[in-house]
């Protein structure tokens, strides 16, 4: 009856055609037979631009006995176009999109429209890659290109299937986030344009090809697509911008390598040549991209030209930067010549150079890109810009005495060790047996326990609030200093934070999601983590404390899981109390009591410091205020329909990070109250708070904070360029240098190859005139004998010496003169240098002139010296001396 129409709600499915003659009849019987006897009303709009066929005549016959539109154009703004034309046809307050061709299954649109009229969401998306969503009778390589460009949007969308045309939407929000939409899918133009506010859930379809017509995708179609997602992201970016740059930097390229080619002909060092190289090519490129690659931007933004300009100097320091890494590597590690490889070097830089262009230099001002948004494009560059100066340097720093030290652990496989536990040993082990024993060898472990940080870092994100905070949160696990040199450094800091990250995200789950299931991940991480580093333990106290305090928590107490979770932790750490057990307890000794009963010293300042350093000012002012009491249950809600519901969830979220980051803080206050801390220490605490930092760094919903607060949020942007520029420098200082800036004096960081090549012909040279094969020993704690033995080992490989493993056994510490040497007590017993000829070697002489030593000696030479030179930037000087016939003791002498 007509009164049963006059509650109901109407929709509005539009359908854009081209030439589907033969598919109008059979859709819209499925439409009909879908929609028969829902609580809704059904219109269908036809939107057909320009067909040929007999499409228009079908459509018109239905038309007389359906409610079915036509609504005919001349071909006109694309398919976004024909859409958004049927949409404001429209007289339903819903609209549905789909496709002719039956690709789409009609039978699904209830299902579509259903949460959008019940208010449970804006927009709901029929997807083939959520749970149950196939695509029957798909070659690989459809399926394959799908899949990537699905991959190439999932930055700037949280759905998994956004390159879907099957949608519902309100109309007016459709209306409102598209008014300009274009390119070929309009569902992804809504959903960017929507930004956070609009609310999307997916459900899954069956996708099948078309039976009949043919498709209209096609090359010009992906190219489109392309440009407008580049669009979408505020980026400058076109097949005609690509062209032009393309161009242009072939003429600065051809400039860049005659200026390098000239320069390393008239025997400049490598640095010097390549930048010159870069400051020449990279003026005129400027120039030329201003005023034609560019152009149309560049006008738009005229009043901004020392604005512009200053973002062109640092994206081409941070070009030029990755461009040194690039150069080095493949000239020192690999081994090319400067004029091939300057060319790879080249082409990294000039991708830099394009994409800061397009995104920073000259960005699109009108694209309609929300803060959001900017920070999610502006987090995946800079992320991939600093992995890629990780891996690019990752073979070119000499090792840090640590590393060298540790890998020393990896050539004496054992349980464990006196100062660490053995998870840096087995990384490094592993390491080497694949990449050779090499700085890359070595600190891959590391850049491998970033990714690791970083993916649950970003799940933790991802679960508390949103894909942006999560993204936001990456970056910061990136750029913070503490989190990017454990990505770098190989030391058990590395596995650490791994561990660290890791167990949070399980503790998370656990104590704000009540997964059971996440006390396996707890123990696992902890056990692991324990395996690394001992101070993961105090994650244990963090959740015993949150356990208590929280009252809903306090059920895990009765559960068997928790308890579960610890005996799975001490199995997985088995290995270190074995050792102990065997060895008197001596790990566990020197990390407590031999720390304990150090000389007092009030070390708050050196924490408050490190801090400072780890974090950089900025995040830790942020952090403060994240914390903050005032912003409780308020700066954290989540946008919901119910948001009394979020509020306590808030809360707890934030009472989680709280505890989770300062019952461990308070144990390193306590500690440093009478001891000083390592600078270190603290710094896997923050992984809890990183979610938080990440969620506060733009403001978020009524959280519109003034003075200090607004200053601290909009230091972010200039901290995170400074320490991307700092980064770079340092290691383009530290392995190709700066013309004109010599290192300083004792400048530790580079030299040790050559220090190791010198010693080992000091070695040879004493073993041909004695016949005996003499031990070399480092004079300080182990710094000297760590880098030794490894670089020794490294000449020895290059040599192709007749001994195997001659720097790893016939090289030792000051134990053999009664001073602290850690490990090398275990690896090396002093009964076994009796009668041996040794080559002392120190940074300073004093610690070879000490009378002394002439006690353990019959005969001993002259303090000798090594000068070291690298790269015409230094000249550094070590001590060695040769003493004959080592005795055991003072008292046998």
């Amino acid at each position: 009856m007509p009164t049963n129409n006059i509650n109901k709600s109407k929709i509005s499915i539009v359908v854009p055609t081209l030439n589907e003659e033969e598919n109008i009849a059979p859709l819209l019987q499925r439409i009909f037979a879908a929609t028969a006897g829902q609580r809704f009303e059904t219109e269908v709009i036809i939107v057909d631009d320009g067909s040929t066929d007999g499409t228009r005549d079908r459509v018109k016959s239905w038309s007389r006995d359906y409610p079915v539109r036509l609504l005919a154009r001349e071909p006109e703004g694309g398919l976004a176009g024909a859409v958004l034309a049927g949409a404001r046809a429209a007289v339903g307050e819903i609209v549905v999109v789909m496709d002719a061709d039956l690709s789409h299954p009609p039978e699904r649109v209830p299902d579509l429209a259903g949460p959008v009229l019940n208010n449970e969401a804006d927009m709901v998306v029929g997807s083939r890659y959520v749970a149950g969503g196939t695509t029957p009778d798909w070659p690989w390589h459809r399926r394959l290109m799908s899949r990537g460009a699905s991959g190439l949007a999932w930055p700037i969308v949280d759905v998994r299937d956004p390159m879907s045309g099957f949608f519902a939407v309100q109309r007016e929000r459709f209306l409102q986030a598209a008014p300009e939409a274009s390119g070929y899918k309009i569902g992804l133009e809504v959903i960017v344009a929507g930004g956070e506010s609009l609310r999307v859930t997916e459900i899954p379809i069956e996708f099948k090809d078309r039976q009949y017509g043919r498709s209209k995708l096609g090359t010009e179609v992906i190219f489109a697509y392309l440009d407008r997602l580049c669009s979408l992201a505020g980026g400058a970016v076109s097949p005609r911008t690509s062209i032009r740059f393309a161009l242009v930097g072939l003429m600065g390229m051809t400039l860049d390598i005659a200026c390098f080619q000239v320069m390393i002909h008239a025997d400049y060092a490598l640095a010097a040549a390549h930048i010159m190289g870069f400051v020449a090519a990279t003026l005129f490129n400027y120039s030329l991209n201003a005023h034609w690659s560019f152009k149309e931007t560049a006008q738009m933004s005229r009043g901004d030209g020392w604005r512009r300009y200053l973002h062109f100097l640092l994206v081409a320091l941070l070009a030029l930067l990755l461009r040194g890494a690039v150069l080095g590597t493949l000239v020192d590690v690999n081994g090319w010549s400067p004029q091939f490889a300057i060319i790879a070097a080249v082409g990294a830089a000039a991708i830099v150079n394009y994409f800061g262009s397009a995104f920073f230099i000259f960005p699109l001002r009108d694209s309609g890109c929300s803060p959001a948004m900017r920070w999610r494009v502006a987090s995946i560059g800079v992320i991939c810009y600093l992995v890629l100066l990780r891996l690019f340097y990752l073979g070119l720093p000499d090792l840090l005495v640590e590393e060298a030290y540790y890998w020393n652990y990896a050539q004496h496989p054992a349980l464990s060790y006196l100062d660490h536990p053995p998870m840096v040993a087995w990384l490094i082990w592993l390491g080497t047996a694949v990449l050779g024993n090499s700085e890359l060898g070595v600190r891959i472990g590391a850049f491998i326990c970033w990714f690791v940080t970083a993916f649950f870092v970003y799940r933790s994100s991802l679960d508390l609030f949103d894909k942006s905070t999560a993204l936001r949160a990456v970056l910061l696990i990136a750029v913070l200093p503490i989190f990017f040199f454990t990505g770098f450094v190989m030391t058990p800091d590395a596995p650490l934070m791994a561990c660290w990250a890791g167990a949070v995200y399980f503790f998370q789950r656990a104590l704000l999601k009540e997964s059971r299931r996440a006390w396996w991940g707890i123990g696992t991480c902890l056990g692991l983590g324990m395996l690394s580093k001992y101070t993961i333990a105090l994650l244990g106290l963090s959740a015993l404390i949150y356990i208590l305090y929280d009252r809903q928590s306090r059920r895990w107490m009765m559960r068997w899981e928790p308890y579960a979770a610890v005996l799975l932790a001490l199995c997985l750490f088995s290995p270190v109390l074995i050792w102990n057990a065997r060895g008197d307890w001596a790990s566990f000794t020197f990390q407590t009591v031999h720390r304990l009963n150090a000389s007092p010293e009030f070390g708050l300042p050196l924490l408050a410091g490190s801090l400072l350093l780890l974090l950089t000012p900025t995040g830790l002012e942020n952090a403060l205020f994240s914390f903050w009491p005032r912003t409780w249950g308020k700066t954290y809600i989540k946008e919901s329909i119910d948001e009394n519901s979020q509020t306590a969830f808030a809360d707890h979220r934030q009472l989680f990070s709280v505890i989770f980051t300062f019952v461990p803080l308070s144990v390193f206050i306590a500690f440093s109250l009478r001891h000083d801390p390592k600078l270190n220490w603290a710094g896997p605490l923050w992984l809890a708070a990183v979610p938080l930092l990440a969620r506060d760094m733009i403001p978020n919903g009524a959280s519109r904070y003034v003075g200090l607060r607004s200053l601290a949020r909009r230091l972010w942007a200039p901290t995170i360029l400074t320490t991307m520029l700092i980064y770079g420098v340092t290691f383009h200082y530290i392995t190709l240098g700066f013309p004109g800036i010599p290192y300083p004096n004792r400048f530790r960081y580079v030299g040790w190859k050559e220090l190791g090549r010198q010693v080992e012909h000091v070695e040879d040279d004493l073993e041909i005139r004695t016949g005996e094969e003499p031990l070399v020993i480092g004079m300080d704690k182990y710094n000297v004998a760590s880098q030794l033995a490894f670089y020794r080992t490294i000449a020895e490989e290059d040599q192709r010496s007749h001994i195997e493993r001659e720097g790893i056994l016939k090289t030792t510490g000051r134990h053999l003169f009664g001073g602290n040497s850690l490990m090398y007590e275990y690896w090396f017993d002093r009964k076994d240098a009796v009668g041996k000829n040794i080559i002392m070697v120190s940074d300073t002489p004093d610690s070879l002139s000490r009378p002394s030593i002439a006690n353990y000696y019959k005969r001993l030479d002259p303090i000798q010296t090594i000068v070291i030179h690298f790269k015409s930037l230094t000249k550094a000087t070590f001590f060695y001396r040769i003493g004959y016939g080592y005795y055991d003791s003072y008292q046998l002498k």
